[in-house]
């Protein structure tokens, strides 16, 4: 059991730690032959050049100013003096309602951790029950927490009137917070610059017709069904294949440019290079022959793929991006719907074109409700019985296994240093490496799953990641058992029994949470900040790949907010704070340090570094919303079994109260505010639209929209486009090539089209 010696020396390794890692940046920052490396987001803006020194050459490579080493940590004010509007504008919405999931963290807890230190610590500290309990091992912390009060003792009520203050004040920084990011959204939205989505809607489930083309039908149907306001539409194709290969090609590409370098730096030698797997295996040949005789046949192939995908039918996947003249049209079409079948013509808001995620619009609609059933179960398997194959395959990286399912290898094995090597590092490097997949498996199943936008694959894979965190994480390190045994307690044990055996164990597990949050979240929250892969691999590319400025500016890796891992794991920290809050209150200042450093460490990140795949619009607040409120729920829960084992009198009657009440706060919450970030109010799209025709009446958007969602392998060829009528608002009847009158639609379109 750690002891209160142990976390003071553990948090001094992890401080220092820390602050070799930010020292350590705040050097190779300075450095001209870094710039590009943590200055990136300028560069891409067009506001920052390579820096030069006048002098000697070496200047060029190291800074030589000894001046500038004396404020080597000017970083930090420099990160937190950015305005909260003028970040938005730099950033995006998106990286600036993130930050503040850090700042809602120390609003949160700052107050909590002031009174819980304040009136908790010396109630549980003046207890002495450990003391009077012979042969018990305890530690100095424990003395800190609610463990130390005797049972029955009328010092749980202090407890108890702490913890709905602390819920109080809970909820009332969640909601000034849904309610600032709610308005932070509709101001983004107003002032925002003109964007294709704005205009556009996305049409699932494209019922087929028999006489027209799905390109025909949805020029017809919303010709006839949006007459004022359809402007054009764009079918979407299954061209997945085609995709991977302009993949490959540029891949292959990349190999070419790297051997004309290399042949260029020493012109006696031609590259050579083998035409087997990765160049490592089969016939030795000239790199540079092969790799461009191998980029004429895809180029070949690419063309003909191309005509295949433009001239199939087939290929026409009943999907489309439909564009509006304005955007109070395309807000009535997205929030409305289409036809008395709820489900065909089905329309949302189209993702803007960087977030679209084109392998999925292929989907037949119909699988959709399969995929998602299957993935749910899939998830519940993973997050109940992931430790099965981490068994396997750790049972496959000891002694037997190896030996069992590889002979030949068992001498080498018998050998004593390898013996002890395997058995001492490859079972954690088993794990290690699954819990690194992991987030790349939770990714690929909510692709399986069908969504459109790369923005939802993230809010669901951080869903899927978090509670994995929960269960496997939180839950496993209290009660020391696989997620397997966790259910299986809860199915065959009283939801009082099972609460009440993961209370007692709360107080007993704090020591390691401590442990947990410096070497996660200072430690490594620090090693974030000194970008080490991606220093190591920009000096690679840029001493063999590049040659020109452009290709410079492409070895430049900048990265972007990783919300699918990164939301999650702040989550954990939120729950681990609301849970031990009451429980054991000294945990809570590491809480308040990891969301202090944090917040400047991404803050400048952000600034600095971090180029941001898509723009939401802060879309993923509810989620992070309603995570919140989860933990808040757990950890009212865990202190009601907690107290259940207490012998205080009525405590669960008044502790029951707090999760009814924070469900009803949640239910509150969702319905004043979660509409702002589902729909768009109609009132704001006119204004935009008459703003718009004042200031610009010449705008011509269909040329502004001919293109946007094209598919991106589509962009550089040429496509056949539909058909767009011009006369639709003169003429009322609208062509179409329909010869028969099916019931179904006779009614919606009687006396708007000619046959």
């Amino acid at each position: 059991m750690a002891t209160l010696q142990d976390i003071c020396v553990s948090a001094a390794i992890n401080l220092l730690s820390a602050f070799g890692f930010l020292v350590a940046f705040a050097i190779l920052r300075l450095q001209p032959i870094n710039d590009r490396v943590y200055f990136p987001k300028w560069y891409l803006k067009g506001l920052r050049g390579s820096p030069t020194r006048s002098g000697a050459m070496v200047g060029n490579f190291v800074n030589l100013d000894w001046k500038t080493y004396i404020k080597f940590l000017n970083w930090m004010p420099a990160a937190l003096s950015m305005p909260e509007p003028e970040l938005t504008d730099h950033a995006g919405l998106d990286s600036a309602v993130y930050i503040r999931i850090y700042l809602l963290g120390l609003k949160i807890f700052v107050p909590i951790t002031f009174l819980a230190l304040v009136v908790l610590v010396p109630v549980n500290w003046s207890g002495n029950t450990l003391d009077g309990i012979k042969d018990l091992t305890f530690s100095n912390i424990d003395r800190l927490s609610i463990s130390n009060v005797q049972p029955g003792s009328n010092r749980f009520w202090v407890h108890l009137a702490m913890s709905y203050v602390f819920s109080f004040w809970t909820c009332y920084a969640l909601y000034h917070e849904y309610k600032t990011i709610a308005s932070m959204r509709l101001r983004y939205l107003a002032s925002e610059k003109r964007r294709p989505d704005q205009f556009t809607v996305l049409v699932m489930n494209i019922p087929p017709d028999p006489d027209e083309s799905i390109s025909e039908h949805v020029e017809h149907f919303f010709c006839v069904n949006h007459p004022d306001h359809y402007l054009m539409h764009q079918v979407v194709y299954n061209a997945n294949k085609l995709a991977k290969v302009v993949a490959k090609k540029k891949s292959l590409q990349n190999w070419l440019v790297y051997y004309q370098n290399k042949h260029e730096r020493n012109p006696t030698n031609r590259p050579i290079t083998k035409t087997g797997f990765y160049g490592l295996l089969g016939k030795e040949v000239d790199a540079i022959d092969y790799y461009t005789a191998e980029l004429e046949k895809l180029s070949q192939q690419e063309e003909e793929e191309r005509e295949k995908v433009i001239s199939d039918p087939n290929a026409v996947v009943p999907a489309a991006f439909v564009s509006f003249k304005t955007r109070w049209g395309a807000a009535i079409c997205a929030q409305t719907q289409q036809s008395n079948n709820p489900t065909i013509w089905l329309t949302e808001w189209a993702p803007e074109p960087r977030d679209v995620f084109w392998d999925n619009l292929s989907i037949p609609y119909v699988s959709l409700a399969v995929r998602r059933l299957l993935i749910a179960v899939s998830v519940f398997f993973l997050i109940f019985f992931f430790m099965i194959p981490i068994a396997f395959v750790q049972s496959m990286a000891n002694i037997e296994g190896i030996e069992k399912n590889v002979r030949f290898l068992k001498p080498i094995i018998e050998k004593k240093v390898i013996k002890s090597f395997i058995q001492g590092f490859l079972p954690g490097i088993a794990l290690k490496i699954f819990l690194i997949l992991l987030p790349t498996l939770l990714m690929t199943m909510s692709k399986i799953e069908g969504f459109t936008s790369i923005s939802a694959l993230e809010r669901k894979s951080a869903q899927k990641y978090y509670f994995f965190i929960l269960v496997n994480v939180f839950l496993g390190s209290i009660i020391a058992g696989t997620a397997f045994q966790q259910l299986h307690k809860f199915i065959h044990e009283s939801s009082g029994q099972f609460t009440k055996t993961i209370g007692v164990s709360i107080p007993m597990k704090a020591t390691f949470f401590i442990t947990y949050i410096m070497v996660d979240g200072w430690a490594g929250i620090a090693a974030e900040i000194l970008r080490m892969v991606p220093l190591i691999i920009f000096h690679l590319k840029n001493t063999f790949l590049v040659k020109t400025e452009q290709d410079r500016e492409q070895a430049m890796d900048p990265g972007s907010l990783d919300f699918a891992t990164s939301e999650p794991r702040i989550q954990l920290y939120f729950l681990l704070g609301l849970v031990y809050s009451v429980v054991t209150p000294v945990l809570l200042p590491f809480i308040v340090v990891f969301f202090a450093f944090a917040y400047m460490i991404f803050r400048h990140q952000i600034i600095n570094v971090y180029d941001q795949k898509y723009e939401s619009a802060a879309a993923f607040w509810p989620d992070v919303h309603r995570r919140l409120i989860i933990g808040l729920v757990i950890a009212q829960i865990l202190l009601m079994g907690l107290f259940s084992t207490k012998d205080v009198k009525k405590s669960s009657i008044i502790l029951v109260v707090q999760p009814i009440l924070t469900i009803w706060f949640f239910i509150f919450c969702k319905g004043r505010f979660e509409s702002a970030f589902k729909k768009l109010s109609l009132q704001d799209a006119m204004v935009k639209d008459t703003l718009e025709r004042a200031t610009e009446p010449n705008l011509d958007l269909r040329a502004y929209l001919k293109d946007v969602y094209v598919h991106p392998v589509f962009k550089d060829g040429q496509m056949e486009r539909p058909v767009v009528i011009d006369e639709e608002e003169s003429n009322p009847l609208v062509p179409t090539k329909r010869n028969s009158n099916r019931d179904s639609e006779a009614s919606s379109e009687a006396g708007a089209s000619k046959t």
